[in-house]
């Protein structure tokens, strides 16, 4: 492709830009709108799935004695229990020991558990941390046979809900993207649409002189794909400022919360909205092309 065209596309897109200004307005801040609305949902769902990850690698498996154990039973136990190939390690926490850290955890309500006076009602019992939450449930199901053990606990219904939101919000997120791509396309085309229209002699002539098909395409094209770029590079800025913002006041309130570092996250979102944004302008443009331009 010689200079000359290249820098004859790129005069035609500027001037097309400049010519219908206000439908370049709607059509950037629409894809920029789309795309941060979009960039929005997906740290969100990113977040969500951390959030679950550190969820499910702490859940431990809750293991409660039988009053009428033994310290020989108690030992058996602990042993089988550490030899299972998924467990990782075993805490055995006794009822003196479960009862203070229950008082601690009542704080200032603790004063209710004085009503026990000497006696005890916790029971011995092991936290067991297994090596992958993928086999939790069959750890807990695996340890519960083992003689002597009255009960089995585990948290795992908390992270299972938090994945079913996760699910629930990706699938909305989907279906709001279909809706803002669509209204994003539809703007960018019927931007492209009145370039076409207003310039339907001078391409009628360029067609009769022998003007390629793609010679005449390729400036409404390029034009979609500034609109895109543009747009889409001003929903990515907008979007590391809020999520910086973010980012900052949930530390300032709770330090310890897990979410996905900043960088290279927010480099990888910056890129797939530029990418998102220029994929919308082609899709935009050959839209346009397609139905109102005979070429």
């Amino acid at each position: 492709m010689k200079i000359q065209t290249i820098q004859y596309y790129f005069r035609e897109v500027i001037y097309s830009m400049f010519r219908n200004r206000w439908m370049t307005f709607a059509s950037i801040g629409t894809v920029a709108v789309s795309l941060f609305i979009l960039g929005v949902f997906l740290i969100l769902v990113m977040n969500i799935n951390k959030m679950a990850s550190s969820l499910e690698s702490q859940v431990q498996i809750s293991v409660y004695v039988s009053d009428t154990t033994n310290e020989d039973g108690r030992k058996d136990i602990e042993r089988l229990t550490r030899a299972m190939k998924s467990v990782e390690s075993v805490e055995y926490v006794p009822r003196e020991k479960a009862l203070k850290i229950l008082r601690e955890r009542l704080g200032d309500n603790a004063g209710i558990l004085d009503a026990l006076g000497d006696s005890n009602p916790l029971p011995n019992s092991f936290q067991v941390t297994v090596k992958n939450p993928d086999y939790v449930k069959k750890t807990a199901n695996a340890i519960k046979a083992l003689y002597g053990v009255e009960e089995v606990k585990y948290g795992q219904d908390v992270a299972a809900n938090l994945f079913e939101l996760t699910h629930l919000m990706r699938l909305f997120g989907l279906f709001l993207m279909a809706l803002l791509i669509g209204a994003t396309v539809f703007i960018i085309s019927n931007t492209i649409r009145l370039t076409v229209f207003a310039r339907r002699k001078e391409i009628a002539i360029m067609k009769y002189v022998g003007a390629t098909d793609w010679f005449i395409r390729w400036p409404f094209v390029l034009e979609g794909i500034a609109l895109g770029i543009i747009g889409g590079s001003l929903s990515a800025l907008a979007l590391r400022s809020f999520y910086s913002a973010m980012v900052a006041k949930i530390y300032d309130s709770l330090a310890f919360f897990p979410m996905v570092e900043q960088y290279p996250f927010m480099n990888y979102v910056t890129v797939a909205l530029c990418v998102g944004g220029v994929l919308i302008g082609i899709l935009g443009s050959t839209v346009s092309l397609k139905r109102f331009m005979e070429v």
